[in-house]
């Protein structure tokens, strides 16, 4: 089923939704609403394989929802605009579905070899977007015209995935703007990484993964965002500070030659990228982003705690505000910033306690790699708002649950297998339960 969500979030361009529904559903949206329901359906059970017992991950999940109801439930209380209040049942509908995709990950991917299987997939999802937002880059041919499916039907988020910067296109390949593009890439070229330097210990053969790194890296430079960039900046720190020294050379050897690569096939590109930082005093973009704090400041004062509703700031009505810790202090208050901020640091903590419990070489990197695509969300969230955007937002949720499976994964082992984590039947003269694979 996570699998299933993964290639809807990846391919299916993010501004198509499903016709004849009254809200705008993408049919990533949809499995994921479904998958809420199979998960709350299999804890009621307990010969369904989900898993049961202590996840910090899904204690972290609990909250973020508890404080969005709150939310949800204090703000239309009270009298809002019909359009306001409209898009916000539409956000609550999709808080419900990113939870729930997220909780689906983390009690059902059971085991190592599930959790493998749904990352892999989203890797080679990369792989296929990227070189969507390749083709829109070198050749000016947009691909995504032929997934517009007779069910589907544009949303009004805007009409181009191609932009225009520093003389070069900024293509967004399937999703809704460049800059979420090149963040989704760098939170999926760590997973790429671990599964190219990890295939001979794994027994399988690199090259595929390799060819699956190099394009996602390649979509990353193609965005042309400094999002983009100060995320990929963010996970190599995490992952240099858990290398080997061995491991960082060759990390830094590859870099280079990825760069020289660069140059010498799209000229001009890197010049580009480097302009975002060398002239930040001059850039519209960043002035943009700041000139708006005043308006901020004063919405937060009239609802610090549940904030003024969820969705219901948003342009043209409302000025944007291009940082999601912002916009989440305006809309849910601090209570939901701080329960937002919260999923992901629970969620990069549950992957490096994974790594620290095992001595499993492939489990450990991949503790190490999902913390490092945790991280992208919290640099992000600085310098968009990332939760208006739903493919990041999905994959965000997505890689919260596996961080979470990770977590059981390793425990059972050191139990003893994987069903040893689920709720044990009671003690007594009652029947016993057991569990089968």
């Amino acid at each position: 089923m996570a699998a299933v969500f993964a290639v809807a979030l990846l391919i299916v361009p993010a501004r198509l939704v499903l016709k004849l529904l009254p809200l705008s559903l993408t049919p990533a949206n949809l499995v994921s609403l479904a998958a809420a329901l199979l998960w709350l359906c299999a804890q009621l059970t307990l010969t369904l394989g989900a898993a049961k017992g202590a996840n910090p991950v899904r204690t972290a999940l609990f909250a973020y929802f508890t404080a969005m109801v709150a939310t949800f439930g204090f703000s239309t209380w009270g009298y809002l605009d019909s359009d306001e209040l409209n898009l916000s049942d539409h956000a609550f509908v999709l808080v419900v579905a990113s939870v729930g995709i997220a909780l689906t990950v983390c009690d059902g991917a059971r085991g190592h070899r599930r959790l493998d299987f749904l990352l892999k997939t989203l890797v080679i999802g990369g792989a296929v977007v990227s070189v969507i937002g390749a083709l829109q880059f070198l050749l000016s041919v947009d691909v995504t015209r032929f997934l517009e499916l007779p069910i589907l039907r544009y949303s009004g988020e805007g009409d181009s995935f191609v932009l225009e910067r520093a003389d070069l296109r900024r293509v967004a390949a399937t999703t809704g703007h460049p800059i979420e593009f090149g963040v989704t890439c760098a939170m999926l070229l760590p997973l790429a990484v671990h599964f190219a330097t990890k295939a001979r210990l794994r027994g399988e053969p690199a090259l595929r993964w390799w060819a699956c790194t190099l394009l996602i890296g390649l979509g990353l430079m193609f965005s042309v965002s400094r999002s983009a960039m100060l995320s990929l900046l963010a996970v190599g720190v995490v992952l240099l500070a858990g290398w080997s020294g061995r491991q960082r050379l060759r990390a830094l050897l590859v870099a280079a030659g990825f760069l020289v690569l660069v140059r010498l096939t799209v000229p001009g590109l890197l010049g580009a990228i480097a302009g975002l930082f060398t002239n930040l005093s001059n850039d519209e973009s960043i002035q943009y982003r700041t000139h708006d704090y005043a308006v901020a400041a004063q919405e937060i004062g009239g609802h610090f705690w549940l904030g003024r509703g969820l969705g219901t700031w948003y342009a043209p009505k409302h000025q944007i505000f291009d940082n999601q810790y912002i916009l989440s202090m305006v809309e849910t208050g601090l209570i939901g910033t701080l329960a937002y901020t919260a999923l992901f640091v629970v969620a990069f903590y549950a992957a490096l306690r994974a790594r620290h419990l095992t001595a499993e070489p492939g489990a450990r990197d991949l503790g190490l790699t999902l913390a490092a695509c945790l991280v992208v969300p919290l640099v992000g969230s600085f310098t968009f708002d990332l939760l208006s955007f739903a493919t990041v937002t999905g994959l965000s949720f997505l890689l919260i649950g596996a961080a979470g499976a990770l977590l059981r994964a390793v425990r059972a082992d050191r139990r003893g297998g994987p069903a040893a984590d689920q709720l044990a039947p009671s003690q007594g003269s009652g029947p016993t339960i057991e569990v089968t694979r």
